[in-house]
């Protein structure tokens, strides 16, 4: 499996160029999976349908099933940031890539999305700290600064986008960070 995150800040444009990379993947013979990071409280669920109603009743988790898919829903006990590879562990393990929206500050290989103009953001880009950042996505337009040896890459242009993803596959390997349990016993 491999596991890229799109990072930018909001509006730079991630949405809509992973919209466009997954039939591009998926065209490749690529099976893809999403995770996407909400920084709103969010509801996908429809006022006064039946799972609706057992997540207002409190159920912890409610999950609705049919022959065309699969939603888990689940009621977190206290405000907390998701942790992206709790996520992750979560999807099927037999998709090729994952690719994750948002997560800016996640230790993920990433690719960072960068709006049409520097000052659309208000604030600095990520890659002259984050050494996770493989490449930037920018509008032929933006010119970067401060320069970067990052390849860059065109965010009008998402078939480029996934055949460089598919050609540099190998920096996206996803392993599992480890937990080692401390046994007290000795």
């Amino acid at each position: 499996m491999q596991v890229v995150c799109f990072a930018g800040y909001s509006d730079s444009g991630k949405t809509t160029l992973i919209e466009q990379v997954i039939p591009v993947l998926i065209a490749q013979g690529q099976r893809v999976s999403v995770i996407k990071h909400a920084h709103h409280r969010f509801d996908i669920d429809t006022p006064g349908k039946d799972t609706w109603r057992h997540r207002q009743a409190g159920a912890y988790e409610v999950l609705a099933a049919s022959d065309q898919r699969v939603v888990l829903m689940r009621e977190l006990p206290r405000t907390q940031e998701p942790d992206v590879h709790a996520l992750i562990a979560q999807l099927d393990r037999q998709v090729d890539w994952v690719l994750v929206e948002g997560f800016k500050d996640c230790d993920l290989p990433k690719l960072e999305v960068l709006a049409n103009a520097p000052e659309a953001s208000g604030k600095a880009p990520l890659y002259p700290q984050d050494a996770a950042v493989q490449a930037v996505v920018l509008s032929a337009a933006r010119q970067l600064l401060p320069a970067t040896a990052l390849p860059q890459l065109p965010r009008d242009a998402p078939g480029a986008v996934a055949q460089w993803l598919l050609a540099h596959r190998a920096r996206f390997a996803y392993t599992p960070p480890c937990v080692f349990a401390i046994d007290s016993a000795g």
